[in-house]
């Protein structure tokens, strides 16, 4: 247990730095029989539990609470049993996602979702929010690769969810558990699906001098049939910025660039790897390559993975943005990215899951300067809500967290709200689990409904009425 200011300051934040607050107790259990004690004491005293894993959530899902106790599972760490034979993984939440993959790898398995932070990132986080990666567009998101989940709660029992075979009785709640960001339960265990490393994979690389042009092509590669394994889009400062930073040889001069993996069967592949080449040249590619080999490829998507830090290096500070649209508007929501970032006079660097529309607009500024925090905030809204505008959502796989409780009321109106508190209140009667994160109150969403309005930027007659 830490106690100390100086022992608990390194956990008042996760990596959305602009929202702080230090803990003012924080324990870390070494067993799940531990976490539940936490829990069942907190129940007792009515105290507020927060669960953390290695805090790289880029939402403020694992922000400290006022007068809470901060639960980090990082000790649990465990990765307790590889079965081959049926294809999975039993792991502790404290197990990073790289982990995994490295522990099946001599059994010729892998684990699909691969944030960019697996490095680092914990199954468990993984978990909490619902996180994908650069391969989640064919081979899935953190939920599509789920078998099984033991769940402590609030009130004091143990929940297993889920089985080792994939199929369950009843309701699938382990759906419900994933992206919940700790409010839920808190888990303990998960057993992941592994699945077989592929026979062959390709990397093609396609540089274009208009965005537009690069936005349609991601369209035109899906309605062809073909489905990538990772389908990843950078504009112009991303491009430049991962080159400095990874040397990972994108063309500098690139508007936009598009990066296309496919995997599979060694004939499936050959012939979607000629059929892409065509298509991306056809579609005004002004150059397209092909990764000569397993390092070269490792190489290229080394830009992609660093693409966040690698960003940073450009200004001060950096919000990264979540918003997920339809296919068929990235063009459209990309020149109004460029418009928003015009009028608030703040950069904007795009680097995201193209092929699932899954955006990660990165806004540059600096906290330093008066006002530059708030502009950025209120740039970032904007952005979440015309993505909402284009039939998306205000996050894919980042989670809401505290940072996007506002942009929410702009995506669900009050009896939505309404359901996702009712279901809060099944699973946690008093609200002790991660409380004021996820999902905004009524008052609220009228408070920003007010404020946005008043601030004459869009129109916003879809806001719920209270």
């Amino acid at each position: 247990m830490l106690l100390s200011p100086e022992a608990c300051a390194p956990f008042e934040c996760d990596a959305l730095t602009a929202h702080r607050r230090r803990p003012e107790v924080v324990v870390l259990p070494r067993s799940a029989e531990q976490v539940m004690e936490i829990l069942r004491a907190c129940r007792r005293h009515s105290t507020p539990v927060v669960a953390r894993g290695a805090g790289t959530g880029l939402s403020g899902g694992a922000l400290p609470v006022e007068g809470g106790v901060l639960l980090v599972l990082a000790r649990l760490d465990r990765i307790l049993e590889v079965d081959p034979m049926r294809r999975l993984a039993r792991v502790q939440p404290g197990v990073t996602n790289l982990e995994i993959s490295i522990a099946a790898a001599p059994h010729g398995l892998y684990y699909a979702p691969d944030p960019s932070s697996q490095v680092a990132c914990t199954i468990g986080g993984n978990v909490a929010e619902n996180s994908g990666g650069v391969h989640c567009l064919k081979h899935g998101l953190t939920t599509h690769n789920l078998l099984e989940l033991r769940v402590a709660t609030i009130e004091g029992e143990w929940l297993t969810l889920g089985s080792p075979t994939g199929e369950a009785p009843g309701l699938p709640l382990i759906a419900l558990l994933t992206g919940s960001e700790g409010m839920l339960g808190v888990v303990v265990e998960v057993t992941v699906r592994l699945k077989p490393s592929p026979e062959r994979v390709e990397l093609l690389m396609a540089a274009f001098d208009d965005v537009r042009r690069c936005a349609d092509a991601v369209g035109r590669i899906i309605a062809s049939g073909i489905v990538p394994a990772g389908l990843e889009m950078m504009d112009a400062p991303a491009i430049r910025a991962a080159e400095a930073f990874a040397r990972c040889g994108y063309p500098p001069t690139a508007e936009a660039l598009l990066l296309c993996e496919l995997d599979g069967f060694a004939h499936d592949v050959e012939s979607e790897l000629r059929a892409a080449e065509s298509l991306l040249l056809a579609c005004g590619a002004t150059a397209v390559r092909v990764a000569a080999d397993a390092a070269e490829r490792l190489r290229m998507w080394s830009g992609r993975k660093s693409a966040f830090p690698a960003v940073g290096r450009l200004a001060p500070d950096y919000f990264c943005m979540d918003g997920t649209i339809p296919r068929r508007s990235l063009a459209d929501v990309l020149e109004g990215i460029a418009r928003l970032s015009r009028e608030a006079k703040l950069p904007v660097a795009n680097v995201f899951h193209a092929g699932d529309g899954n955006l990660h607009p990165l806004i540059l500024f600096d906290a330093g300067r008066p006002g530059e925090v708030e502009r950025a905030d209120r740039l970032g809204a904007e952005i979440l809500e015309l993505c909402v505008a284009a039939g998306g959502t205000v996050t894919g796989e980042h989670g809401v967290g505290v940072e996007k409780l506002g942009p929410m009321c702009s995506q669900f109106g009050p009896d939505e709200l309404e359901a996702f508190h009712a279901v809060k209140r099944a699973f946690d009667p008093e609200g002790l689990l991660n409380p004021g994160k996820a999902v905004p109150t009524l008052a609220r969403c009228a408070d920003y409904g007010a404020m946005r309005v008043h601030g004459g930027k869009l129109p916003f007659s879809h806001l719920p009425r209270f």
